[in-house]
């Protein structure tokens, strides 16, 4: 079975925090390169490593990644006023 393409907020959530590609790699146990595929959405992380990303930004998983695109967050925002 082929895999499903997983879309992210890795990017936007990780410039918030401030912080580079080689920080979030650190503190997610991987290669900063992997940050950037995963960034791209040119590879799908693990369940084990989405979890990870998610105890970083504080965020449930629902909100971090998704099968279908995701809403700016500008969108949200507008959309939660």
């Amino acid at each position: 079975m082929e895999s499903r393409k997983i879309y992210n907020r890795i990017a936007i959530l990780r410039l918030e925090m401030g912080i580079s590609r080689k920080e979030l790699a650190e503190k997610v146990g991987v290669n900063f390169q992997t940050i950037g595929y995963i960034e791209r959405e040119e590879y799908n992380p693990s369940l084990d490593l989405a979890f990870r990303f998610c105890d970083v930004f504080h965020q449930p998983i629902e909100f971090v990644f998704s099968t279908s695109p995701q809403k700016p967050l500008s969108q949200l925002i507008q959309e939660n006023k």
